[in-house]
């Protein structure tokens, strides 16, 4: 069979611009079946592998991409889910060009294989020809509990239930997802793609309780004296961070964290909404992550005639995805570059009314490796803004921490493990995700759940030779 030796990907198609910043559909269409064998007959089935090493949940891609180029889509799949209990996701969400794309060999005179998009196409083409189902898992006659059932959760529950555990995962909010459901906007995330990858999950056993907050309903120890083997903390980090400076309790400041859960996971965009959000005229959003993506297209979706991002260092130091900045640039979103807010103003009914920002300048790179943004005098000016949302990044909730004594917390606040297994200083309790590492990635999440899961049955095996 010929390979594909264009230098470029496949495009993906997608909405026109001016009309998917007006609606919360998908913006990435998705691949044809011949468009993805094309971009699959690109792949060189490299001896070494090297894309691989850069997935951290280590799928086999050639062999998943030869399926695709070979025309047989469900055998694709079923590679991916050996390793992968949320390909969909995935294939929508991860960071593939800092990955395994950045890894791959047609990169080094073109462009890389579109292994994010296949993957996507893979998953999206067995859930909607509804192949049959993956058998259930002979019980192992174990217990194990996971917190949290967001990607990391999700993933070590998927790995311990094909190892025939049963696994009961406990969620705080009333649906399950996590970031997936209130984080990730429904133009980048359907969430019927986040059902169906948990459905495939419940239909390997696995249990999920909602509407049930660790720390409150029942502790870490309680789960452990009612015969669970095993706990896996992996509830996030959802406490959003603010800047601290004036202005910031005023009416129309919202954290982005609770910005997008309403939108999210209350579907606050739809006219019915029962859900209250501020459609204001002119938004402002202070960050440069994905996170402020998100906010910033959701504002423009939700009828803002002027939205702009404010980050406070230059455009090769934004942390969002390439991919993600392209569109929010294609979608109308103004992009204010070495620039900080110092207060909010308001007017006399408590609203906000602008936002008094300052101009930096890039100075020597500090720990993080960026250049260090550096205030200059006298260049303040007001932007208009009757809605700020700050996207500055989020810490762990204390709860778990402040009802489980003996477990080891960093001055972060983040949970402490021993290595990349997981172990907390508490035995028999595991943790792994934004909960250990502060906000990152759905993929790393999902590392550290399939990491924890092996790490959960060596120990339980281990205990009942």
């Amino acid at each position: 069979m010929a390979r594909n030796l264009s230098k470029t990907k496949v495009p993906m198609p997608v909405q026109d611009p001016h009309t998917r910043n007006r609606n919360f559909s998908e913006v990435a269409l998705g691949y044809t079946e011949g468009m993805a064998v094309e971009e699959a007959l690109r792949c060189l089935g490299c001896k070494h592998k090297p894309c691989i090493s850069g997935c951290p949940v280590a799928i086999d891609i050639p062999a998943f991409i030869e399926e695709i180029a070979q025309g047989r889509f469900e055998e694709a799949f079923r590679v991916i889910n050996q390793a992968s209990a949320l390909p969909a996701v995935c294939g929508r969400v991860c960071p593939q060009e800092t990955q395994c794309e950045q890894l791959c060999v047609r990169g080094l005179k073109g462009e890389p294989v579109a292994i994010g998009r296949l993957e996507r196409f893979a998953a999206d083409w067995y859930r909607e020809h509804a192949c049959a189902l993956p058998p259930v898992p002979v019980p192992n006659g174990h217990r194990v509990a996971v917190v949290g059932a967001g990607p990391g959760g999700l993933t070590a529950a998927g790995e311990l239930a094909r190892m025939g555990y049963a696994v009961t995962v406990f969620e705080a909010l009333h649906l399950p997802g996590g970031v997936l459901s209130y984080g990730i906007p429904e133009f980048r995330l359907p969430k019927d793609i986040v059902m169906a990858e948990v459905n495939a999950l419940t239909r390997l056993g696995v249990e999920v309780m909602l509407n049930t907050v660790i720390g409150k309903t029942l502790t870490i120890d309680e789960l452990l004296e009612y015969g669970f083997e095993a706990v896996f903390i992996a509830s996030g980090a959802g406490l959003p961070r603010f800047m601290g400076i004036p202005g910031e309790s005023l009416k129309g400041v919202y954290s982005a964290n609770e910005y997008l859960t309403r939108i999210n996971l209350m579907k606050a965009y739809e006219e019915n909404s029962l859900t209250p959000i501020l459609r204001g005229r002119h938004a402002a959003v202070v960050g440069g992550g994905n996170v402020a993506m998100d906010a910033a297209r959701c504002a423009k979706r939700l009828g803002a005639g002027d939205v702009s991002i404010i980050y406070r260092r230059g455009f090769e130091e934004l942390p969002a995805r390439r991919e993600e900045v392209h569109h929010a640039q294609e979608e109308g979103i103004v992009f204010h570059f070495q620039t900080n807010p110092v207060q909010i103003l308001g007017d006399d009914r408590g609203w906000v009314r602008s936002l008094e920002c300052i101009k930096m300048a890039l100075g020597e790179p500090d720990a993080s490796g960026r250049r260090r943004p550096i205030e200059q005098p006298g260049s303040n000016y007001e932007l208009a803004a009757d809605v700020v949302i700050m996207a500055l990044g989020t810490s762990s909730n204390p709860l778990i921490r402040l009802t489980t004594p003996g477990l080891d917390t960093d001055k972060w606040g983040g949970i402490m493990v021993n290595g990349p297994e997981g172990l907390t200083s508490r035995e028999k309790v595991f943790a792994g995700g934004d909960v250990v590492t502060g906000s990152a990635t759905v993929i790393l999440a999902m590392g550290a759940g399939k990491d924890a899961a092996k790490a959960i049955d060596r120990m339980i095996r281990g205990a009942s030779k």
